[in-house]
């Protein structure tokens, strides 16, 4: 009897665990994602989420798709934080063919426990644009603390290669030298382990792939396994075109001179939109290292021309407001970043705006001037230079007929006969002084 009752809860115990066993196994996934843009506090927050929510999920594998061109050096520093202490493995894909891990995408790829390529695909030129290029032999400049900056920064590189197992030398060719190297080239040099044209390929590549974490060596499995895709939210892409410093510098520099437009010339409604780009801007500028003396600057050039609209200066205060909006345009921004083109501020655009805002405002202002010059054309004064009809003889008093009015006149070079053409010269008291026209 005791013998029957053992083995009963044997087989129950064992089905017990083959059930934990199947469910376990259904729950497991592979977590995908995807970051195809600069590297940016609002990047770094949606890699964060997305391994936090991977984790949570039960995945036992997260992939990301990588193609960027650089970014911020301290977003960068939190991702390859969060990278190297994450608690599931985590697989940093440069693909497809065209695509790459340039300066900061360099630091991430390394970090990553599996880091594969594609054909095609670039890695490295990581110096800090910050500090920008070497000087050339015979300027004076102190270089102590150019390359004591660009030492912390390749030490950084080499820590993180060393941790993954990677070319510690290459690592620091990256941002000592600012070299790069192919896809080909990197599995070569210990850069990466792999190389995968796609998705599928990459995961073929992976199943029973083992690789160390935490002293122990941990086998991954692809095959059959489920794919969840994790994609920005909403208010995540929003955001993140609201990281590019172009964007938030036209919509800072629209919505201001909207609403100057809407409090002087008040109905057209270009007010909302002006305060929406504004309030974009700022949203932008909460993300961005901004300057704000930079932002005081381009706030008192559009004062100081919109001053001139309203007093004789004859385009002074214009010529002000245009350098003071140069200068704050190039110190709005305040990078601590990789060698990014796309993250920084472009010199064309500055100039453009800059340029069309100039020309609107000289066009005014110029306007306004030659309507002042202008003969005044209503009213008394509008009657000076007339040509009216006596309808009196003038000798040297009577009644004219001027721009359909009948007015007491007096001749200068009278009499003047009724029926003569004569021209207001004067107005005085309230009566014409005319002349034979």
């Amino acid at each position: 009897m005791r013998l029957r009752i053992f083995v009963g809860l044997l087989w129950v115990s064992l089905g017990v665990a083959l059930v934990l066993g199947q469910s376990q196994a259904q729950s497991s996934f592979i977590a995908y994602a995807e970051l195809e843009s600069s590297i940016n506090p609002i990047t770094k927050d949606f890699l964060l989420r997305v391994i936090t929510e991977a984790h949570r999920d039960g995945a036992s594998l997260l992939v990301i798709r990588l193609d960027t061109p650089g970014g911020l050096l301290e977003s960068t520093k939190d991702m390859v934080t969060a990278i190297l202490n994450s608690p599931i493995p985590i697989v940093i894909w440069v693909g497809p063919a065209g695509a790459r891990a340039a300066s900061a995408g360099a630091f991430i790829t390394m970090a990553a426990d599996i880091a594969a390529m594609a054909e095609g695909t670039n890695i490295g030129s990581s110096t800090p644009i910050s500090l920008g290029p070497a000087p050339s032999e015979g300027e004076s400049q102190d270089n102590s603390a150019r390359k004591k900056i660009l030492e912390f920064v390749a030490s950084e590189a080499r820590k993180i290669a060393e941790k993954r197992g990677r070319s510690k030398e290459w690592a620091e060719k990256f941002v000592l030298e600012g070299k790069s190297l192919t896809a080909k080239e990197a599995l070569e040099n210990n850069i990466i382990n792999l190389i995968a044209n796609n998705r599928e390929e990459l995961l073929k590549q992976l199943d029973g792939y083992e690789l160390q974490r935490d002293g122990q060596t941990v086998r991954l499995q692809t095959a059959g396994m489920p794919l969840k895709t994790y994609e920005r939210t909403f208010k995540e892409q929003v955001m993140n075109y609201l990281a590019d410093p172009n964007v938030v510098y036209l919509l800072l520099t629209i919505g201001i001179y909207a609403l100057i437009a809407e409090f002087f010339t008040p109905g057209f409604g270009v007010g909302i939109g002006g305060a929406i780009c504004l309030l974009l801007a700022l949203l932008g500028l909460q993300v961005l290292p901004f300057n704000v003396a930079g932002l005081a600057f381009i706030l008192l050039g559009a004062a100081l021309m919109v001053i001139d609209l309203f007093t004789p200066t004859h385009l002074a205060l214009t010529v002000g407001g245009v350098i003071s909006l140069l200068i704050g345009s190039f110190m709005l921004f305040n990078f601590e970043s990789f060698e990014a083109p796309a993250l920084g501020l472009s010199p064309v655009n500055i100039f453009v705006t800059v340029g069309t805002i100039t020309a609107l405002f000289v066009f005014m202002i110029t306007k306004g001037l030659l309507i002042q010059r202008k003969p005044v054309a209503t009213g008394k004064e509008g009657m000076i230079g007339a040509v009216g009809t006596a309808r009196d003889e003038l000798n040297p008093t009577g009644m004219v007929f001027v721009m359909g009015e009948y007015w007491r006149a007096t001749a200068l070079d009278g009499p003047i006969k009724a029926g003569e053409a004569v021209r207001v010269e004067r107005i005085e008291n309230g009566k014409l002084i005319v002349r034979k026209a």
